[in-house]
């Protein structure tokens, strides 16, 4: 929201756009962990409050996992402390407002806290005792490692600080030292903080290497070449792309429509795990792997569309031509902040609706007519929340409730993870409301 009211002060100009940030800025500063950075959520009702939430909702969310233990420590996961951070530099930015310019240095030593010296993040930060043995791993999972390095390159450009640019070029090393080695030249989504290794982290996530995140470091190294010039960031990227394209499904076997790609594929034989759950809750159920695509968990995809032909294109245009340096982001000047952040750098869900990845289409007349017929007197689009979840109503048994939840978002009545109701109210949608907000500002930009 506070991106969107930013992006709303650039296409208007409106002063009363800028109030509005800051607003959503203080109430970001008030969420903002002592260390400097975020973790998933803030209750604004003091600390026996979110605790309580943890203890009853959060535990009893089955696929919840991230939610099931309070380290009271931030997160890098799902780019919640890097869009923060660059939020609040977007704020201090604009009239150089002197209150937001503390919690913007702190978040901005967070990043460099917490980044390892062979240039990786962990998830979660500082470490907390009985933490999940995955939270110190190196993370590329959910664009960590992509997300950060943004932020640096946004805070060497806007405020000259020297420290962001080292910390970039830390960063750029762990992915060529992350890189499998053999026949299997590709990524997990964490690797180990000290050996490297590749690890799985929820039960969900078993030990293997991850298709969409091989994709995803292929396209930051090639980034990487384009800022240095040097080849050792792609030199090994045709092996990684032959190896993405070994596990490409024929037609005749997709599950997914435009999904091509197992998400895990195991050490040394590339065959896909499958995950599976049993039980009925977060007490009786558990999840496991085997290498059958029937009956899958559907809240986690195990299949991934990726544009490998695309990437390959773009490498072979690379090798052939050459790195412009001239045009180096890692050079002063040679970088401008987007000019907005929710129609092309801002993924939004709240299960209700989703602004997804990449840049949002101008709307035509016809959609312009349509929003602004909708928006109801209130000034918000009645949106159906079809997003809910069961009520906590005690500890669940121990014995499983009848039935089959192995491919359902959520399990038995003691099962609190967000599913989708088939009679939802009706109310506000924050995505649904970012997502027609931000189809306007384009058309009123485009109208200036």
């Amino acid at each position: 929201m506070g991106h969107l009211y930013l992006d709303c002060l650039e296409a208007t100009g409106d002063d009363f756009y800028y109030r509005a940030a800051l607003s959503v800025a203080d109430g970001i500063i008030a969420a903002q962990l002592p260390a400097g950075g975020w973790n998933y959520m803030h209750d604004f009702a003091g600390e026996d409050s979110i605790r309580r939430w943890y203890d009853t909702i959060g535990k009893n969310g089955w696929r919840l996992e991230e939610f099931h233990h309070y380290d009271g420590n931030a997160t890098f996961d799902d780019e919640g402390t890097a869009e923060a951070s660059q939020f609040l530099l977007r704020a201090y930015l604009v009239q150089r407002e002197a209150r937001l310019l503390p919690p913007l240095q702190r978040a901005i030593q967070f990043v460099l806290d917490s980044q390892y010296a062979n240039g990786g993040w962990p998830q979660r930060f500082p470490r907390a005792e009985g933490e999940a043995p995955y939270a110190p791993y190196i993370t590329f999972n959910d664009a960590v490692a992509d997300a950060n390095i943004l932020f640096l390159l946004m805070v060497y450009h806007t405020l000259g600080d020297e420290r962001a640019l080292a910390a970039i070029r830390r960063a750029m090393e762990i992915f060529p030292a992350t890189q499998g080695a053999g026949s299997q030249p590709a990524w997990s989504l964490q690797h180990h903080h000290e050996t490297l290794q590749p690890m799985g982290a929820r039960t969900y996530e078993p030990e293997s290497y991850a298709t969409h995140t091989t994709a995803g470091n292929i396209a930051q190294m090639m980034d990487f070449y384009e800022w240095t010039g040097e080849r050792r960031f792609i030199e090994r990227l045709p092996q990684a792309l032959d190896w993405l394209d070994s596990l490409r499904l024929p037609d005749d076997q997709v599950r997914a429509p435009g999904r091509h790609y197992p998400t895990f594929i195991e050490f040394e034989t590339n065959r896909a795990r499958i995950n599976h759950r049993c039980g009925s809750n977060a007490r009786s159920g558990e999840y496991y792997w085997d290498y059958n695509p029937e009956n899958p968990i559907t809240h986690y995809s195990q299949w991934r569309a990726i544009n490998a032909a695309a990437l390959r294109e773009r490498l072979e245009r690379l090798s052939a031509s050459g790195p412009d340096l001239a045009q180096s982001p890692l050079t002063r000047g040679n970088f401008r902040m987007p000019r907005f952040f929710t129609t092309e750098n801002i993924e939004v869900s709240d299960m209700n609706s989703n602004v997804g990845e990449g840049a949002l289409e101008r709307p035509n007349a016809e959609r312009v007519a349509e929003l602004i017929a909708t928006l109801n007197a209130e000034g918000y689009w009645p949106t159906p929340l079809s997003a809910t979840s069961n009520p906590y109503i005690g500890e669940p048994p121990a014995e499983a409730t009848p039935g089959d939840f192995g491919g359902t978002l959520v399990g038995d009545s003691w099962d609190t993870s967000p599913h989708i109701t088939p009679t939802p109210p009706t109310g506000i949608s924050t995505g649904a409301f970012i997502q027609n907000m931000s189809a306007l500002l384009l058309a009123v930009d485009r109208a200036r």
